[in-house]
Order: C-alpha cells, then structure tokens, then sequence
C-alpha cells in the first residue's frame, strides 16, 4: 500500500518541483495565445478619421467596427455596427438599424446619438473637433460624408437609439462601401473628448480587439475584446511589431518569432513556399504602383516631357527583375477592376521616342531634378522604394535626365508628398480602400475644387478638368455598367496625360506560419476579421 501511495503522488511531486510555487495557478491555465504580425514601418496614427496610411490601417482594423464592415475576405459590403439598413431609390438617403447591446472598448454604449457624435466631427464645421479644419491630418471623412464647405456634405439625423439617416444632396455610388472602409472606424466620443480630440494615440473602439500600447518604431499591441458582438477573438493577443528590414522579417517568420508577414518580397517567395512550416498567400492585387511626376512643376508641367518618362523607362524589365513578373501598369486601375480600359496599352520602352519628345518640348539636353524615396515595403511596392527609384534613375540617365535621389523616414515622407509643393519625382502607390474604381481614380488623381488644391493622396498633382467632370459623374451613376464606361474614357484621358510613370500593378501576398488557422487575405490588404483567426 506504502508503495501503492507513493506511485500515484510521485507525479504530482515531480510537477510541483518543477514549477515555482508562485506560477502554480499560472502553470494550471492556458498559457494566453499571443500573434505576432511583422509590419515595415510604424503606424503614424490611430484615429481612423485622421490617418491615410497602410500600417495605421493594419492596426486600427483590428480595433474598429464601422457603421458596415466588409464581409470575410472580400470587399462587399456586410453588417457592421449596423445590423440592416435600406437605399432611397433615388440613391440619397441611408438609414441605419444600429445593434443592441454592444459597447465601446471604455465601457461607453454604441447607439446612433454616440456613433453620430463621432460621425458630427467630420460633418460638422461647427464641432470643436472638426476634422477638415485640423492642420496636419489626412482624412477621408470629405472623401465619404462631402464637404460642407462646396454644399457636398451629407445630412446625418438620429431618428431613434437605433436608427441613423444620412442624406446626401446628390446620389454618391461609392457611399456604402466607403462607410466600410477602416478609415471611416467608429471611435468612442467620450476618448475624442478625454484627450482634446486627438485621440491618435488612445484608440477606443468596437472591434475584436482592444488597444494595449504603442511603444515608437517598436511594436503595438492589441488584447481581445471578451464582449465583442461578433464572439471572443480565438487569440488573446496582436503584437505588430515594426520590422523595417525584409531579411529580418524573413528570419524572424522562419524562427517563429513573428508568424505572419505583412509585405513579402518577391524573391523571398520560393523562400516560403519550399519551407512546410510556412505558407504563402497570394492573390491578384487592388494595387497601383507609379512614380509621381509633379505636373505643375519644372519640366513636367509638359505632358510631351512626362509621356518622354513613360518612354524611357523599360518597365517589363523592371517588373521581370524587382517584381517577381507582376502586370506593367497604364492607367489608374488594375486590371481586376471594372472600369479598366482594356485598349489602352502600357507605354513602350523606346528611347528614341523619349528623346524627341523631350527635344519637341525644349529640353533636347536633358535637364536635373530629384527624387523622393522611402526604403520600407508597401502592400504595392514589396521591395521598396529606394530600389525602384534607383531602377528608374538608370533608365532616365539614358535620355539626359538626372535624377538626384533623397531618401526619407516613412511618416517624413507621407508630409513631403502630401503636404509640401515638391519639384521632381516621387515614388507612389495604392492598395485599394473599398474596392471602388472611383477610391483609385479620384483619390490618387482627381483636383479638390472645394479647396483649389490637389485631394489628399494627388502625389502628382494632375489637374484635368475634363477627366474630374467625368469622375464626378461616375459617383453621380449608380448602375454599374454606366459607371464602368465613364471610368472606361477616364482612364483613356489619364493614360494621355500621363501623371506618373506607370510601373506596375502587384499581387497581394503574406506569408505566415503553418500553425496559423482561420487566416483569410482581404482584397483591401487590412487586417480585418482577425477574430477569426486561431493558432495551432
């Protein structure tokens, strides 16, 4: 019997010296399942009404609902915060049916008078958090709800706790799917108030999960939200970690230390899929990829001299050797779209049409300018932006143009664009927001008449009224088909114009780690519904 005792306690021993008396309780629970997303470069904001950038969207769609949300894996809209709604049939009235019962991450509840406390700021000229009238931010909020200050700007009424109306005063095809976006996140008004809003960097949303901390070009962590409506996340923790270099994103992936990847480049991906720990996702892309001339500016105010541009750079090579063989762009949608224009080709490579064209417009020498780069890995551009720009600087050298090229941080880099009269070149690009042709064409090129000034992410600054009064209809036209044909001449009209020397349009592609599960790509590159996600 003594011996009986003893067989049956000794394990019990064995464990108990093994574990420290004071992790005891800690050994008997699940150890907390913690995911680790290796990002390029830091977020520059957190507040989704104030931020255009893809790393601030990573995060801020693990933090946020919208009013709708994109359904798993694609880009059609679904239920968010709301649960149903209905169209007007002359396509200008929205009205919402909120859910019950669901809060906001600091415990303040979600229903139409706090969701259009949030939505007041960027309608609003009158609200002391108004966001167009903030210096220094970048936001979508004229780009979905108008602008109050050209008569565009939606009406928003609170018809019940549950209920919430927009009118617009024309019809907007695209508002819908922009209401979905991650720039258009709810965030809590009580957090708006609390830090004198600019909440940036205490985000306070709905979402799957809750903001932890953001620790400066190290890392951000998110925690799951037990309560969400959507059910408890299946991990208990994101860390975005910022890991600028792509070697050291690989190595990390391969030693476990991260497990996914949110920029792959092209020559990594035999790297991914010959290793069975590791998977590679990969599907056609909602990108563009171009290099920014600055069409009122220096020579390129010439379209002879920015269509010389197209011309000497051989961008099939480019594409072939830096970009895995991704589709050489010409014009401001990918293929995948609707709304491409399938007659009009990509420039050639041909030097001899460069150089008379540069002479035809009085720069027969060739002529200096500079370059802007970044080094970090975009959703668009994998490798970088200093490599491409390095790529484009040789072919340029060949019909006399000289390219001196500045290197800048990422957040440094987004004001120099978007914020100063830059000279020269710049190297641009998008990953789509909403899976509108219009969120390509008339974010990247269209002229904001309200301002008198480029939009937001118009990098090259091109200002064709002709092609603005045709993106301005497409937004007018809800059915589809006649959408697609506007968008069919726009993109003839900026193919001719030129704004950029079209490069490439690149798949969207992640690498993660096998024991990762649930994982789905998003045509919109964000990290939505990563509730679902699980690691085994």
């Amino acid at each position: 019997m003594a011996r009986a005792v003893v067989r049956r306690f000794l394990p019990w021993v064995l464990v108990a010296a093994l574990v420290p008396v004071g992790l005891w309780g800690i050994a008997q629970a699940q150890a907390p399942k913690t995911l680790v997303i290796a990002i390029g470069a830091d977020q520059t904001g957190l507040d989704p009404q104030t931020v255009e950038n893809n790393e601030s969207g990573f995060v801020m769609s693990t933090i946020f609902d919208s009013i709708v949300n994109y359904k798993p894996g694609s880009s059609l809209v679904g239920p968010g915060l709301a649960q149903s709604w209905t169209i007007s049939p002359d396509g200008k009235v929205y009205t919402f049916r909120l859910r019950r019962g669901v809060s906001f991450h600091d415990g303040t509840p979600m229903n139409a008078r706090t969701v259009a406390a949030d939505v007041d700021r960027a309608i609003n000229p009158n609200n002391p958090c108004y966001v167009l009238a903030r210096k220094g931010v970048d936001t979508y909020d004229d780009f979905t709800f108008g602008n109050a200050k050209d008569g565009t700007v939606a009406k928003m009424e609170v018809l019940d706790d549950d209920t919430l109306r927009f009118t617009l005063p024309k019809p907007n095809a695209p508002f819908l799917s922009s209401l979905a976006m991650v720039w258009q996140g709810i965030m809590s008004p009580e957090a708006t108030k609390k830090y004198n809003c600019d909440a940036s960097q205490h985000p306070v949303g709905t979402g799957p999960f809750k903001f932890v901390e953001a620790v400066r070009n190290d890392h951000i962590t998110v925690e799951a939200n037990p309560s969400y409506w959507g059910g408890r996340p299946k991990i208990d923790r994101i860390i975005f970690q910022i890991v600028p270099e792509s070697a050291t994103r690989m190595l990390k992936l391969e030693r476990n230390e991260v497990q996914i990847l949110a920029d792959v480049p092209p020559a990594d991906y035999p790297r991914v899929t010959g290793n069975p720990q590791l998977k590679l996702y990969q599907q056609p892309g909602l990108t563009i990829l171009y290099v920014a001339m600055s069409n009122d500016r220096g020579p390129f105010r010439d379209r002879r001299v920015r269509q010389a541009m197209n011309y000497a750079v051989d961008k099939d090579a480019i594409n072939k050797g830096l970009y895995g063989g991704a589709t050489t762009a010409s014009q401001g949608i990918p293929p995948v779209l609707w709304g491409y224009n399938k007659d009009v080709k990509p420039y050639p490579y041909d030097v001899e049409k460069a150089r008379a064209l540069l002479k035809e417009a009085g720069f027969a020498n060739g002529f200096a300018t500079d370059m802007m780069v970044y080094a970090n890995p975009r959703g668009y551009n994998p490798v970088g932006g200093a490599k491409l720009g390095e790529a484009v600087q040789g072919y340029l050298a060949k019909v006399g143009v000289t390219a001196k090229i500045t290197q800048y941080e990422w957040g440094a880099y987004l004001d120099k664009i978007r914020h100063t009269q830059y000279e020269g070149f710049a190297i641009c690009g998008w990953s789509g927001d909403n899976g509108d042709p219009d969120n390509f064409l008339g974010d990247l090129f269209e002229w904001d008449y309200a301002n008198n000034r480029q939009r937001t992410n118009n990098c090259t600054r091109h200002h064709n009224p002709a092609f603005d009064k045709l993106i301005q209809q497409g937004r007018q036209v809800t059915d589809q088909a006649k959408r697609a044909q506007i968008y069919i001449e726009a993109n003839k009209i900026l193919h001719d114009d030129a704004p950029g020397i079209f490069i490439n349009h690149t798949s969207q592609v992640r690498a993660a780690r096998a024991t990762v599960r649930g994982f789905l790509l998003n045509p919109l590159q964000m990290f939505f519904h990563m509730e679902l996600v699980s690691l085994q």
